[in-house]
């Protein structure tokens, strides 16, 4: 498999290596062509096992984008509103007073409902059926469009759900996203649901646990800690095999860089609109700036489910990468992807070193400029 890179990215990537990381994949769209596809390292730590371009890796919430991306294209056929109360399509979700809750107010983690229910399991997390009904019978913490408050798990299974239910074939959200998303775009190797065959593809994940969320705050009911976004969780089968909507992708760079092309290039995927500029825009406002109750500090999110780092607004975790206008998601333990729909350039790094804190994104920022030099 060849590569698609210049010296000064393949130089990133070593310095990337050199401060920790075990192995890193890095993939760029300009438009609709791959302008990146490179990788370096092992697959697990000290295995000798190295990288190629078909390794797979966990994406965590990066999959949260696709995850909004459906809910779009579900309100650009006439099936959902931005401002529909999710109850409306989901009737026991109006449990506790939750029946002014819309599907904006989830894409924007401003429902007050951010909370799974106390004591979920690994095995019930999997039960798309079981969490479903535990959200439903969750009460919120705060009236909606009150506060930030992210909704780590509880965000995919509410916008996948409200899908799900809005799919004229009646297909499972995992389904959906396949067949409307993800081919379409040409984002093949992007898995929610990883089936059995691929599973050797993926690099193990090593390092950090997460560390306890905002104690003052939403933090361990959205997410509890015994249900970490980390190496323990994310490692398993059973977890990469589930398809869980908040953060269950498997994908590569190459596929994940495809799929945030679709937002770099204002919705256009091979010269066709399949995004309408309407969603684009919904993606571009942002959420009020306010300090974030499950986390205890800003974070970026727009009014589409996905991060828009607005005007006066650094996201320091990218490095220099990301700058105004951007659209985006992290996920746990360092990845990321992103889209600059003024240049028309979309980028993924994925990773298998799982690490927390503000200075997470430092070892990949080199790499984002070396790809900015690259396109100019």
């Amino acid at each position: 498999m060849s590569r698609l890179t210049t010296p000064r990215i393949e130089a990133a990537l070593q310095s990337a290596l050199s401060a920790g990381e075990v192995g890193v994949q890095v993939a760029a769209c300009l438009g609709d062509q791959l302008v990146v596809d490179t990788w370096a390292g092992e697959t697990s730590a000290g295995s000798g096992d190295q990288v190629t371009g078909d390794t797979l890796f966990p994406v965590f919430s990066v999959t949260k984008a696709l995850t909004a991306t459906a809910a779009h294209l579900q309100v650009q056929r006439g099936r959902l509103r931005y401002d529909q109360p999710v109850a409306e399509v989901w009737p026991d979700y109006a449990q506790h007073g939750k029946d002014s809750i819309t599907l904006e107010h989830v894409l924007a983690h401003r429902s007050g409902a951010p909370p799974i229910p106390a004591g979920t399991s690994v095995q019930q997390l999997l039960d798309w059926e079981w969490m479903c009904a535990g959200i439903a019978a969750e009460p919120p913490v705060a009236p909606p469009d009150t506060m930030n408050a992210y909704s780590p798990y509880g965000f995919g299974f509410v916008v996948g759900e409200l899908v799900r239910r809005t799919d004229a074939r009646k297909r499972s959200f995992q389904e959906f996203v396949r067949a409307e998303v993800l081919e379409p775009v040409g984002a093949h190797d992007f898995h929610l649901g990883l089936p059995a065959s691929e599973r050797g593809r993926v690099a193990i994940l090593t390092g950090e646990e997460p560390p306890l969320l905002h104690p003052a705050g939403f933090g361990p009911r959205a997410s509890p800690p015994d249900l970490p976004f980390g190496p323990s969780l994310y490692n398993l089968p059973e977890v990469q095999a589930a398809g869980l909507p908040s953060a269950g992708g498997v994908a590569t760079a190459k596929a994940t860089a495809k799929l945030f092309a679709l937002y770099a290039g204002r919705g256009r995927v091979d010269g066709e609109q399949f995004l309408s500029d309407a969603v684009i825009e919904q993606c571009r406002r942002p959420r009020p700036l306010e300090p974030d109750q499950t986390y205890g500090y800003v974070l970026p999110v727009g009014y589409g489910g996905l991060w828009h780092v607005a005007p006066g607004v650094s996201n320091s975790r990218a490095g220099g990468a990301l700058t105004d206008g951007i659209l985006s998601h992290t996920g746990a333990g360092g990845t990321v992807a992103w889209a600059e729909p003024d240049r028309g350039l979309a980028v993924a790094i994925l990773h298998n070193r799982s690490f927390f804190g503000p200075q997470a994104m430092a070892p990949f920022g080199e790499i984002g400029d070396a790809i900015h030099d690259l396109v100019g």
